[in-house]
């Protein structure tokens, strides 16, 4: 017994050993610095009255929340934002249709019918007669990131999903294409910037020369309000390839060749194959795929940053250039700290999802 318990205690002494290095970097580099600009957020805190006097902040409380999401005379309306709130109402009807069909899983179905009722409540405040929001920029902002995840993250899913069904076998051609398709994940996003300037460019771009060989007009992508936005999230879907290609890759060589060989002698092959056999059997890769994208888009900087630096006319300003802006341009940490904690919670949000689905069994 005395050998079985110091063999318990030699265990857990080596896995705390273990544990240590991991806890005290997460403390140091994750926990910390959240409670920390939690409560930096809670203080009227001026970066640069503060690097003179460190005592220079008051404690303001949620006025700093209020400040960046409120307004004067704030009302709600069903259809004060159209285009959002019907979007949220066919999600949530294509989400109950498609779990009636057994297509979802119950806890996504529930995840997606929360999301779209969010999507439908949250537009619908807007100013009243005489009211303003108290900073004009933070949701149009919002409503900008959103735009760019929602158009981001199917293009890479899909893009993702077709490429690794069209490699998914075992060459050298297809390997090598397998290879070429994953470097462009190992760029920078300043590299990955600059090329596709160069191929947006109205006048030397290659897409440009394309364009005036069948005749038609260069477009100035990146200087134009109704292609800006595209431009960005086309270049995002040619970096970000790279990571989903190769989960969805893992996710199609983990079906067993007997279940299509099965298929088969039902006569579902080629297209009726992929969606009988294949979609439901990637279910909960497409979910991990989709989570870590939203995840990862909703963090978008450089591309805005060096592309378009949020113009023309704030139309791919996205949120988080503008807690950068906010915070080390106009040197309001307070508010910066406030919109961080806000994209904490959301980002957060779809971290918990991702845990929950993982463990789902499928």
């Amino acid at each position: 017994m005395r050998d079985r318990s110091r063999s318990r205690m030699s265990q857990t002494q080596a896995a705390a050993i273990l544990l240590a290095p991991f806890l005290i970097t997460y403390t140091l580099f994750l926990i910390y610095p959240f409670f920390r600009g939690v409560w930096i957020s809670l203080h009227d805190w001026n970066l640069l009255a503060v690097a003179f006097n460190p005592d220079a902040t008051e404690f303001v409380g949620f006025r700093n929340y209020e400040r960046v999401m409120w307004g004067r005379n704030i009302e709600w309306g069903l259809f004060a934002a159209p285009f959002w709130q019907i979007t949220g109402l066919i999600v949530l009807a294509l989400s109950v249709i498609l779990r009636r069909v057994d297509r979802l899983s119950r806890f996504n179905a529930i995840a997606l019918g929360l999301a779209s009722l969010l999507l439908v409540f949250l537009p619908g405040f807007h100013p009243g007669e005489g009211g303003r929001w108290y900073d004009r920029r933070f949701w149009p902002t919002v409503g900008n990131t959103l735009v760019f995840v929602g158009l981001a993250v199917p293009g890479v899913t899909i893009s993702a999903l077709v490429l690794a069904a069209a490699m998914n076998r075992e060459t050298r051609a297809m390997g090598a294409l397998r290879t070429l398709f994953f470097l462009s994940q190992v760029l920078s996003v300043t590299v990955v910037t600059l090329i596709w300037q160069i191929m947006f460019s109205p006048r030397q771009g290659l897409i440009a020369n394309i364009t005036e060989t069948f005749g038609g007009t260069p477009i100035n992508w990146l200087t134009d309000q109704q292609f800006a936005m595209a431009a960005i999230v086309i270049a995002t879907i040619w970096w970000s390839l790279g990571i989903a290609m190769i989960l969805f890759l893992a996710g199609l060589q983990d079906i067993s060749q007997d279940i299509y060989e099965a298929a088969a002698l039902d006569n579902a092959r080629g297209v009726r194959a992929f969606w009988y056999v294949t979609l439901p059997n990637l279910k909960r890769t497409i979910t991990l795929v989709v989570i870590l994208q939203i995840i990862l888009h909703f963090q978008v900087f450089g591309q805005s940053h060096l592309m378009t630096q949020g113009g023309p006319n704030d139309t791919t300003q996205v949120l988080v250039r503008y807690i950068y802006q906010t915070g080390f341009r106009d040197s309001e940490l307070g508010r910066a700290s406030a919109m961080a904690v806000f994209l904490f919670v959301i980002m957060g949000t779809f971290s918990v999802i991702q845990f929950i689905v993982g463990r789902e069994k499928s």
